[in-house]
Order: C-alpha cells, then structure tokens, then sequence
C-alpha cells in the first residue's frame, strides 16, 4: 500500500498526516504505524492522524500514538489537523470536527495561529503535592522550580510507570511558574510516545489551568515550550469547574511525501 503523508508540527510537537475520507488507510495496523513514526526507521513523528469523513461535522480526527496504538485526544494534533484541513481546501470560519473525547471546534487568524476549543474540566484532584487532571488525555502536574536543568524522561518515566499509574499510564508535567504570574514553562514526558516531547498540547492546557492568575473569571497563561510558546485561555467558574478553554498558537506543514507500507 502506498501512503500519501503530509508532516505538521504545532511547536515541535510533530505528527503524520493523511487524508482518509475515502477510507483507503483505515487499515493500518499497530505495528505499520509505530514503524512510521519511528525516526531511524521511518517518517518520524509523536504520533499519526488520519482525517476521515463524518457526518455533521467537517471531519473527524483520528489519532494514534507513536506506539501504533490509538490515543486520547492530542491537543497539538487538534490544530495541526486543523490547518491540514484548510490545506485541503475545508475553509470555515469556524471548524466542528470530532475526536476521541468528543466535539472540537477550531480557528484559523488571519496569521495562520490556530486555536482549538478544548472540553470543559470539571475536576482537579490533589495527590500528595502534586495535580491530577483530565484535559481529553490524563495528565499529571508537577510544579518545580529548576524544570529547564531537570532530566524530564527519568523523572517523567519514574512517575509514569509507578503503581498507580501504569496501568492506565498519565502524561507527565513538570511546571515552572514565571515571575509573570501569566507565565509558565512545562516540559512533558508523553505516554504513548514513552519520552519527552517538545510540546503537549493538552499538558500545556492541563498546567495552565492549574496556574490560574485570577481567581475566578478569564484568565490567559503563556506558555513556554521546548518548540515554542502556545498560550491557554478560559473562565475559572470555580475551584472545580473551567469553561471556555482554548488553545492557541501555530501549526505549520513540515512536508509531504509518499511511502510504500509493507
């Protein structure tokens, strides 16, 4: 089978794309997609989505891990898929599309940022010091003050592969607050991916939340990244509810190319 693929990254976090709305690819296997994301081996990439049909929406968003394995919702993937769409001549003023933790919607500026509807939280749960939460993947919040001298895949993989979490595995997140009190650095060690990636768009969700500036009411964080800076808005309704929650900043074409899949 021959695979047309296009690459994106949304700030270092990178992905394989490939239109499937004629359902020609939805019959990859486990094993031929970790072997394209692998980066000796194959294209290379945090993971792969396949944009299908789906109706009563502009597309549906199906993604996989760079384990072969699908995944929870990706919220970098959500804007790289995004701007793909576009690229294949969607063109909204406003995309509603469907992925793993359900309904999306999704802009385009005219800077070509986009911004990604995320699904309201309503629970942050306290485990020792540190943060639990669900942004459409698990994430855990680790608030530090040195993250950028830390070994993120030891300390991330330690966490992790604990008893309590290997079962169902969680995305880590070391968070350092800025003297800004909008601002944030997060370093993510990824499930699925089994490393550190450059940048997690729902763990850079999932630690903004947590770092709320204004008590309740909107709030916007800036957040730095090994690939760059996204920024995080939403409505802190109260201690256990956040609304209106947005994701924004680039996403970009890499490349495109074909493959011949074994």
């Amino acid at each position: 089978m021959k695979l047309n693929f296009y690459k994106y990254q949304g700030t270092g976090n990178d992905f394989i794309l490939a239109d499937n709305r004629n359902g020609e690819y939805s019959s990859l296997t486990t094993e031929q997609i970790h072997k394209l994301c692998d980066r000796r081996f194959g294209i290379g990439a945090d993971g792969l989505m396949l944009l299908n049909e789906k109706n009563g929406f502009d597309f549906e968003m199906k993604y996989y891990n760079a384990d072969g394995k699908e995944g929870s919702m990706c919220g970098n993937g959500g804007r790289c898929i995004t701007k793909f769409a576009y690229h294949l001549g969607i063109h909204r003023e406003k995309y509603r599309f469907i992925a793993y933790d359900g309904p999306h919607e999704a802009e385009i500026d005219i800077d070509g940022i986009v911004s990604l509807k995320m699904k309201d939280v309503k629970t942050i749960r306290k485990f020792h010091n540190d943060y639990i939460l669900d942004t459409g993947s698990p994430h855990y919040i680790k608030m530090v003050s040195n993250v950028m001298e830390m070994d993120v895949f030891k300390k991330g993989a330690e966490i992790r592969n604990s008893k309590e979490f290997i079962e169902e595995g969680i995305n880590v997140n070391f968070t350092e607050q800025l003297s800004e009190v909008d601002k944030i650095i997060v370093r993510t060690f990824e499930r699925g991916v089994e490393d550190e990636t450059f940048s997690c768009g729902t763990g850079v969700t999932a630690a903004a939340l947590v770092c709320y500036h204004n008590e309740n009411g909107f709030n916007d964080v800036e957040v730095k990244t090994l690939g760059g800076t996204l920024s995080v808005e939403y409505d802190k309704v109260d201690d256990t509810r956040y609304e209106n929650i947005w994701l924004c900043g680039p996403a970009e074409k890499v490349f495109e190319g074909s493959v011949e899949i074994k």
